[in-house]
């Protein structure tokens, strides 16, 4: 059997506070797939909020020291493609690991469903989950890592790998989706515009709901925990579950 693939978890800010659960799933998948996962607990936050409001004082700090910590690790996973998007495009933007070094590290971080599908080309993990599934397109991982085909791209459609690895989970039912739009959280436009961005979210919820979704799924805990107030407040929607957690489940509960 090949040795077993040494790899640097890279859990975000909000998942570690408010998410911790997609963490862990995070972890027993890699390890389910045949990986040895790493955790330093002395991580922080990206950088990404601070890069996106401007604070780049603040943003390159705390970008140049994900860097430090991460860099012995010859594989980096995150369960979020706006922080892996940020790490692999944004930073050059802001001088941070652009040198030969900084590519080379940001190269190797990769989103959760990416990693498993392109990188290991893992994609049967023996998950089931028996429910009706809708999946969130998030604008990072599709514009920004190019996980699947955006609508405005002619051509092929690309199944994304969240959805490669849904189509191997038992029982589950994947429910098309209409557009790849926003759900409206967009990180700091739910704060300067709550009334669009709850509209947004809203919309999407209804087209799922329509469409007879129970759950659904994504890339990115933000924008997921973004539909989750939405239907709790709403009372009705399809409820959101990230992609490493139903990845972890094997049985039905």
């Amino acid at each position: 059997m090949p040795e077993p693939l040494d790899v640097g978890l890279f859990v975000p800010c909000y998942v570690d506070q408010l998410a911790p659960e997609v963490g862990l799933a995070t972890a027993c998948v890699l390890e389910r797939a045949g990986c040895r996962v790493h955790y330093d607990a002395g991580q922080t936050c990206c950088g990404q909020p601070f890069l996106n409001m401007g604070a780049t004082a603040a943003g390159t700090r705390l970008a140049q020291r994900h860097l430090d910590i991460f860099q012995k690790y010859e594989t980096i996973v995150c369960p979020s493609g706006s922080c892996t998007a940020t790490v692999r495009r944004r930073y050059p933007e802001f001088g941070v690991g652009a040198d030969e070094a900084g590519h080379a590290q940001r190269a190797r971080t990769f989103e959760l469903g990416e990693f498993l599908v392109r990188r290991l080309e893992r994609t049967g993990l023996g998950a089931r989950f028996p429910h009706r599934v809708a999946v969130l397109s998030s604008c990072h991982g599709l514009r920004d890592l190019g996980l699947g085909s955006a609508s405005e791209n002619l051509g092929t459609r690309e199944r994304s790998p969240t959805e490669v690895l849904l189509g191997e989970v038992e029982g589950l039912s994947l429910v098309p989706s209409l557009r790849d739009e926003c759900c409206g959280f967009g990180g700091s436009f739910a704060v300067r515009l709550p009334e669009v961005s709850a509209r947004m979210g809203r919309a999407r919820l209804r087209e799922w709901a329509d469409a007879g979704a129970e759950y659904v799924t994504g890339t990115d805990v933000s924008c997921l925990l973004h539909l989750e107030g939405i239907r709790q407040r709403e009372g009705s929607g399809p409820e959101a579950i990230h992609l490493a957690e139903i990845l972890a489940r094997t049985e039905d509960r």
